[in-house]
């Protein structure tokens, strides 16, 4: 296990060694979709970003928990505990029960994720699946002081829990500058104080999901979920909290003040966030139209796309940008990841038929610990791509005859694009048998150079460049080598 792991802390503004609270067994938690629509891009990025997380702790050796909720309970508009229940607007909208609403956008984002080839989660809770856990931490939190019951609304005491705690350490605000800029109550007079949120919210007779509680009919607020679901599975201190760095001042802040009160402890060692999307400089949002959903992206029907773009030159133009940094999209810059994608897998099929010599001219261990050391520096994907890109040199070098490799520096060199591009990266080539995602396999792509080599053997030229012809025009890319051929999308 590779100790010198060092990680961005939110909350100290600075890179840390990382050192689990319980070694090997590493606990993270990651703030899901809330399912009342499709996925959008901001959400992916934050999924994949830690799906390449969970990968390299895996990778390292820990034992990784990692817990990521489905947001499926009564979820209101904005984050002021007002507005319609998103679950029941969009039921109503559809015509359809919330839990089908739930069902088909949780599928929805499911199937996206395994475009994207995220792993699966070790547990995906769900809100509505653990409202018990939501009352018993709301009715601790009120038994501690920090919180009070109004009319059958439940609200957190943010000022009460200031005089003890550092409410916006988070954010790195003070509670003076919160309160400033926060409008006056207008209409929630019940509240104590402008900043108190709701831990349990009080049914309308036309609510469609809502739990008998203490309080009475009602369901939770959103912060409570997170707070309750990662307390019982990863206890109440865990390694690493995450999620879009949109939910910082708001979601976060208030899970760790509610943690904090009912726990007694800081709930969380490591806090990590992703940053945003942006589309040629401008923020991505469906109100300026510039935001797609993946299924646009991949077909290329929206308005701002050239053409379609395949989920893993997605997820390879996602990597090659920090997480902590912003990412903008635009044609020229995934027709360039585009070009990147197809020459690293490329490099990966020549490194399969490369033979070793008795002797090395290249430093395959230094290349190794590159690699370990740009995942060790925060997780840091663009430095690991550009040693990855080293490799890609390396292996044309050797096919090319300009340089030699031996047998224990070639084994070490299929370890390393095994492990990086392939199990930590995640990557998949898809223009293989086993990726699905093109209409001509690799397999049947060699198969029909098979038969253009077996004609110009038989020197039926006509045949041999009508194959050629046709595979061009398809897109693919024809090599004649003295070994046979080598061809590229």
């Amino acid at each position: 296990m590779n100790k010198d792991l060092q990680i961005y802390n939110t909350i100290t503004r600075k890179k840390e060694l990382f050192e689990p609270i319980n070694p090997p067994f590493v606990g993270m938690y990651v703030c899901g979709p809330t399912v009342y629509s499709d996925v959008h891009l901001g959400n992916c990025r934050t999924f994949i970003s830690f799906d390449l997380i969970f990968r390299y702790l895996s990778h390292l050796g820990y034992n990784v928990r990692y817990v990521r909720n489905i947001t499926d309970a009564g979820h209101l508009e904005g984050d002021r505990d007002e507005g319609d229940d998103k679950f029941a607007k969009k039921a109503k909208l559809e015509q359809l029960e919330p839990m089908e609403v739930v069902q088909k956008y949780t599928l929805g984002f499911h199937d996206v994720m395994r475009t994207f080839n995220t792993l699966s989660p070790s547990i995906e809770p769900t809100a509505t699946g653990h409202i018990a856990e939501q009352i018993e931490m709301i009715k601790d939190i009120i038994t501690n002081g920090y919180a009070y019951e109004k009319d059958g609304t439940v609200y957190f005491d943010v000022e009460k829990y200031s005089k003890e705690f550092d409410y916006g350490k988070l954010t790195n605000r003070k509670l003076e500058d919160l309160l400033e800029g926060t409008r006056e109550l207008g209409g929630q007079d019940e509240k104590k104080g402008r900043l108190d949120f709701a831990l349990w919210i009080k049914a309308k007779p036309e609510t469609l999901m809502k739990w008998p509680s203490p309080w009475g009919w009602g369901f939770p607020g959103w912060h409570i979920e997170c707070s309750a679901m990662s307390t019982k599975y990863l206890g109440e201190t865990f390694d690493i909290h995450g999620g879009g760095m949109d939910l910082q001042a708001t979601h976060h802040t208030n899970e760790i003040a509610q943690s904090q009160a009912c726990n007694h402890t800081v709930p969380v060692k490591y806090w990590m966030h992703t940053n945003m999307l942006t589309v040629n400089g401008a923020r991505m949002s469906k109100s300026a139209g510039n935001g797609f959903l993946p299924g646009e992206l991949f077909t290329g029907d929206h308005p701002l796309l050239e053409r379609g773009y395949s989920p893993m030159v997605v997820r390879f133009f996602m990597a090659q940008s920090h997480y902590r940094s912003t990412l903008d999209f635009s044609n020229q810059a995934l027709q360039a990841a585009e070009k990147g994608f197809l020459k690293l897998m490329k490099a990966g099929e020549t490194l399969k038929k490369l033979n070793a010599t008795t002797s090395s001219s290249v430093s395959i261990s230094e290349l190794k610990e590159n690699c370990y050391a740009a995942m060790n520096d925060d997780f840091n994907s663009p430095i690991l791509i550009s040693h990855l890109f080293e490799a890609v040199r390396i292996i044309n070098s050797i096919n090319d005859g300009a340089e030699k490799i031996n047998q224990n520096d070639l084994d070490e060199l299929k370890f390393i694009y095994k492990t990086f591009v392939f199990d930590v990266l995640g990557f998949k080539n898809e223009n293989t048998s086993d990726s699905g995602n093109s209409d001509l396999t690799g397999e049947l792509i060699d198969t029909i150079l098979n038969l253009r080599l077996e004609a110009k053997k038989n020197k039926d030229f006509v045949t041999s460049d009508k194959i050629r012809d046709i595979l061009t025009q398809k897109g693919i890319k024809i090599k004649d080598t003295k070994d046979g051929f080598e061809w590229e999308m």
